[in-house]
């Protein structure tokens, strides 16, 4: 039986060892977290640093396999352990998502369309990209931001003075896109194939995405083009494993917004809305088996559950109602704005989610 090792032990690492175990595959994860999510589901685990050198090489001595559902390794630590190790994803793809700037020049240079953007490292450089790209704008920091984080919407020339805390670090301003929807496609491929889930409208609140709705409400013709450009890119990077990008859609146009080489947030919906989910390719990917198509099961939404939304959620899942799936990840400490879990409604429009259930969650 093989094992796989998951740097990182949130939610990510759960489901992904979940699956595993449903596979007969083995896992043990390492997270700073004594009561990290994932442990309750691995068959071993490590509590430690996610740069102790030593703790990640005793992870993967353990494991046949490694995996992160955590995507600031620092790379120092990293790089040396693809060398010696299986870590079939690499540090390439972690590396090209870990700097904004270099990110998006990464997907430009190979072929996907960027809003327009320009490294900012002071106010004299800030203030020539808002020439160069116009207001509004987003800056961002470029390194570490997520869920709305290290990030600020520059609206006037007014803004800019409010902005300089927030050039501490190097950032990046980015063109504002005013975008009519939001999607991602999700990826796994291997040596031989890539294999692309339905694709979903990200709907996001304060940040932090909200609603997937599969299938996705744009044009169909967009939604292909997206998927065929997502599967060149990843294979012209040379990525391995699981890859997902999330785009902006204006009109019959895309833009790349960001990408993450781990499973997302936005691929939950595929464990009961697919015929296989991010989940178990990524594991099938890891221990070598075939990798499946997916095909969607039915309409379905994915609703993420906050902290404030937590109390809704275990009502909800009291009820144990036909079609409706409640994951709850089991951490110990809920907090506004944290990730605390996830519905997924199978069989279920977005016109039917907001009649019938949107006014249950804050």
């Amino acid at each position: 039986m093989k094992t796989v090792g998951i740097i990182g032990g949130g939610q990510l690492g759960l489901m992904i060892a979940e699956q595993a175990r449903e596979l007969g595959v083995c896992t043990v994860s390492l997270d700073p977290a004594p009561d990290a999510p994932a442990f309750r589901v691995c068959d071993d685990h490590i509590v430690a640093a996610y740069d102790d050198a030593a703790a990640l090489e005793e992870l993967c001595r353990r494991s046949d396999v490694v995996t992160y559902e955590f995507e600031n390794v620092p790379g120092e630590i990293l790089i040396p352990l693809c060398e010696k190790y299986n870590i079939p994803q690499g540090y390439k793809p972690l590396y090209d998502s870990q700097d904004r700037l270099r990110e998006k020049t990464n997907a430009r240079d190979h072929g996907l369309r960027t809003p327009g953007f320009a490294a900012v490292d002071d106010e004299a450089s800030l203030r020539a990209a808002v020439k160069e790209l116009g207001l509004p704008a987003v800056l961002k920091t470029r390194m570490l931001g997520y869920d709305g984080h290290g990030q600020l919407v520059l609206k006037t020339e007014a803004d800019i003075e409010r902005a300089l805390p927030l050039l501490a670090v190097p950032c990046i301003l980015e063109e504002f896109v005013r975008f009519d929807s939001e999607a991602s496609v999700v990826m796994v491929a291997d040596e031989e194939q890539v294999v692309s889930f339905p694709v979903g409208r990200n709907i996001h609140r304060d940040g932090i995405l909200d609603l997937c709705i599969v299938p996705a409400e744009a044009d169909p013709l967009v939604l292909e083009r997206m998927k065929c450009a997502s599967e060149r890119f990843m294979r012209d990077c040379g990525y391995r494993g699981i890859l997902a990008i999330e785009y902006f859609i204006k009109g019959d146009e895309f833009y790349f917004n960001e990408m993450a080489p781990r499973p997302h947030n936005s691929g939950h919906y595929t464990i009961e809305g697919s015929t296989t989910n991010q989940f178990r390719e990524l594991v099938r990917y890891l221990v070598g088996e075939r990798l499946q198509e997916p095909q969607l099961v039915a309409p379905t939404v994915m609703k993420n559950i906050l902290g404030q939304d937590l109390e809704a959620a275990e009502k909800v899942a009291a009820e144990n109602r036909e079609g409706v799936y409640v994951h709850l990840y089991g951490k110990t400490e809920s907090r506004p704005k944290r990730k605390m879990g996830h519905i997924t409604f199978v069989g279920m429009t977005a016109g039917e989610y907001a009649e019938n259930w949107a006014a249950k969650f804050v």
